[in-house]
């Protein structure tokens, strides 16, 4: 599919943030990413999300069924198909992510996203001159390096 200005298209770890208590910073910056344009998906993203929500969170079923629901209806949602993995192999051959980071990557490239927002990714990689990938959290990170940074103590 040709990329489009407004198609995004947003990975798991972006998305498990908008249900997590304390990160509070970062779920304003993942609600920020989903409303940046028409969000995309692939059923690969609403898998991991819903076993990172019963594994990593411990949300009761219908809990998850809930949350599965809700991005369904937030964002366009893309099979994986065989050719979408045939993709994510040749992705994962040239760019060297593996292979589920390739899937995520192929199915940024499938559905003509110009944005993949994702955490995990190199910010400010263009894959195939056609599609970056952008962390919504940097400017959060940079923030925090200097909140944090250590001053040299004068010597007298």
């Amino acid at each position: 599919m040709k990329p489009t200005n407004d198609r995004v298209f947003i990975d798991t770890n972006v998305l498990v943030y908008l249900y997590s208590g304390d990160e509070s910073t970062k779920k304003k910056a993942a609600m920020s990413a989903l409303g940046n344009g028409t969000a995309c998906v692939t059923t690969q993203v609403l898998g991991e999300l819903a076993h990172i929500l019963t594994k990593k969170f411990l949300l009761p079923t219908a809990n998850v069924q809930a949350v599965v629901r809700e991005v369904r209806d937030a964002c366009e949602v893309h099979p994986v198909t065989p050719e979408l993995i045939v993709a994510a192999l040749r992705l994962r051959e040239q760019y060297r992510y593996s292979f589920y980071d390739s899937l995520i990557i192929a199915g940024a490239r499938m559905t003509g996203s110009v944005i993949l927002y994702s955490e995990d990714m190199q910010h400010g990689q263009v894959i195939d001159g056609a599609l970056t990938i952008q962390s919504p959290f940097v400017p959060v990170a940079r923030q925090r390096q200097r909140e944090y940074r250590v001053r040299a103590r004068k010597r007298p």
